[in-house]
Parts: structure tokens; sequence; C-alpha cells
């Protein structure tokens, strides 16, 4: 498969950069992806570096990169810390992370991912997962759909999107995403349909991933696993991810919650913030690749 065409990596040059790589160090891209970061982190490595990448989409292991140091991990990073281990790695030198769904996922119209394509309502990166998007639509109570829209997608109307489901839902079947997008028409508004599809569909895909969990159990792993003195440079895309990114960032865990030297009483840090604001893509790279366009970048170094 065109790595290329599966995935154009976005802030590629200033992610690789921001960390700050040694060359015989050891390295893990979290979201391996097309491999542009991965296969840039090792144009930077000499020959006793270690590589070791993560992605749980079958698709992605078509890209596999063909280099000794090089390790691909066919799983969630939420399984960080156990899987270094199996490669008797607990420490490592640096970490990248691009949260962004693969351009690859939202072509693909049958994985479900994209309002453009008519495909199954599917939306699994794993696809061995039981849960699928159709099967939330069609089982979640109005409570659970309200809340997964309103915190996933931050949709204005997400009370009545999901009474409308769940009306409809006890009639008709709606398993592909054309059918879902006629079922929702009456909430979607007439001049915004694009934007307001596309937070529906994100509060779906974040909910079928349990996307937020598994940032959360893999931001608290990166802070184990790195060595002082190591970098952690994670891209997010909208603001639930930042926030949990910005947090571990400031206070050492994803809530944000600051802990008091129990000595000194002073707040306890456990990173060095390297971007107090977000870096973000350039209007030329905006231009060549529209999907960069939310893309925030955020790097700090452990104490």
């Amino acid at each position: 498969m065109n790595n290329a065409i599966y995935h154009i990596p976005v802030l590629l040059q200033v992610g690789v950069d921001q960390l700050n790589i040694q060359p015989s160090g050891v390295y893990v891209d979290l979201t391996f992806g097309g491999g542009g970061h991965s296969k840039a982190i090792l144009d930077k490595l000499d020959a006793q570096s270690k590589l070791i990448a993560f992605d749980q989409d079958a698709d992605a292991q078509a890209n596999a990169l063909k280099d000794m140091r090089f390790t691909l991990i066919p799983q969630n990073f939420r399984y960080l810390k156990n899987y270094l281990r199996l490669q008797g790695l607990t420490h490592v030198d640096g970490i990248l992370g691009d949260l962004g769904v693969s351009s690859h996922q939202f072509d693909e119209g049958s994985r479900g991912f994209s309002i453009r394509f008519d495909g199954q309502l599917d939306m699994r990166m794993n696809q061995q997962s039981q849960l699928t998007a159709a099967k939330i639509i069609e089982t979640y109570t109005e409570a659970q759909l309200q809340t997964i829209f309103q915190e996933y997608g931050e949709v204005e109307n997400a009370k009545r999107l999901a009474q409308t489901i769940c009306s409809a839902r006890t009639t008709q079947a709606f398993d592909t995403t054309e059918a879902f997008k006629q079922l929702i028409k009456p909430c979607t508004p007439k001049f915004d349909d694009h934007k307001y599809l596309a937070k529906v569909f994100q509060a779906l895909r974040i909910e079928v991933n349990q996307e937020v969990q598994a940032l959360k159990e893999c931001l608290t792993q990166c802070l184990e696993v790195l060595k002082p003195g190591a970098r952690l440079v994670i891209i997010s895309y909208h603001s639930l991810e930042d926030r949990l990114v910005k947090n571990l960032m400031k206070t050492g865990n994803t809530e944000g919650k600051e802990e008091k030297d129990v000595i000194f009483g002073s707040t306890k840090k456990v990173f060095k913030n390297l971007s107090s604001k977000p870096i973000l893509p350039t209007e030329a790279e905006i231009k060549t690749n529209t999907r960069a366009r939310s893309a925030k970048l955020r790097v700090a170094e452990k104490l």
C-alpha cells in the first residue's frame, strides 16, 4: 500500500524535531498509521537504536517498515507498558503520538468513519472489537446517547437527537451511514449539515473505540515509561483530547489535579512544559492537507 495515500502525516517535521532525538535512543510511535512519523524518526536514529510503534488497525500492518530497528505492535496504545515490557523495555527516550484518524480510515467508505460515503455504520479501528456504531444506535438508552453526543461531539441538540433515534429505531433498521443520516435529518441544520454530521460521527467514533479512556490510560503510562529528560509529543484534534494532554503535562495526571510537595508545600511538577501554547500547522500545510486544520501539538520534557 502507498503510505502517502494511506495517510499524510500532520506536523511531521516539527513533531519529530520536538522529540529531540538521541541517535542511539529508544522511541515509541503510539499511532503508526501510514508510517510517516516512524520513518522520519528512523531517519535520525543509528544502528543501535529501537523504534516501537503501535496500531490496532489491521489495515496498517501492510505499511510496516522493513527495518531491523523497527517493531510494529498490532495493539491499542492503552497497552503501552505491557508490550514494551514484552520487548524487554521498561523506559524509553521519547514518545510521539498523532491522535488523528488516518486518511485511509476516512476514505475507505466501508469502514463507516466518513459522512461522505455510504457504508456500514461500523467505525471500529480494531475490527476484532464487538462494539460498532450501529450497535450503539440500536442498544444504548436515550440518556446514554444524549451523554455521548453532548460530551464527545458537543452536539447542540443532543437531547432531541437521542429522542429521534430512540423513537425511529422501534420501526426501522439503519445500519448504514446513509440510512442513519436520513434518520437524523429532522435534527440536522439545513445550512450547517456538514459540521453537524461531523460532530455526530465523531461522538459515535469516540464511543465505539473507547478513545477517551484509552488515551487516559496511555498518557498515564507514558509518564511512567519516559526517562528523565525524555520528551512526550502529542498531536490532538479535538478539545477532549487536548485537555487530557494539557492536564498531564501541567499536573502529571489527566484530571488536572495539582499535587503538593509534602515537604515544601509547592506544586509538584513532573514535566517541564515546552509548549505553553500549542504548536499549530502552518497555512501552507493546511492548504495541502485540510485534515491538519484542527491539529494541536503539545510537547513536554520529563523532569
